[in-house]
């Protein structure tokens, strides 16, 4: 039984940008890097509610072309989906699709989706789901 989400992985050319780039972008340094932290192979950051992993390894391991945005698409719950979508251009991220309201009407799920500078599709999204669960589990 799948228990939900654990790490989602991309692939970058250079772990030294990718790893510029995302700890700009989370304001947080990875706390993992494999083998070395001075040349790493692999790099981790956890953040968020749930402290999720983001992993980015060296796109000499990927077992398909690097470098284009592809990639299955994981959506990270934001709180300010138009200060998220700022926050990603301006630290170079590439706008695929513009801010688009999902469910109709005032369902409250809008999301938006970016390349980072590596080719990896992010998604961001308001997910009112996510905050009833949230909710939930504080109590």
């Amino acid at each position: 039984m799948m228990r939900g989400f654990a790490t989602v992985s991309f692939y970058a050319a250079d772990l030294n940008a990718a790893r510029d780039w995302y700890t700009t972008v989370l304001g947080l340094e990875p706390y993992y890097a494999f083998p070395t932290k001075e040349a790493p192979a692999y790099l981790e950051w956890r953040f968020g509610d749930y402290e999720c992993e983001l992993g980015i390894i060296d796109a000499q391991y990927a077992t398909h072309p690097v470098g284009s945005p592809a990639g299955a698409v994981m959506q990270w719950h934001v709180d300010d989906l138009e200060g998220e979508l700022d926050h990603l251009l301006a630290h170079g991220a590439t706008l695929i699709e513009p801010i688009t309201e999902r469910g109709g009407g005032d369902s409250g799920f809008r999301t938006a989706l970016v390349a980072d500078p590596f080719g990896n599709l992010i998604g961001i999204m308001n997910n009112p789901h996510y905050l009833e669960i949230l909710a939930k589990l504080k109590h």
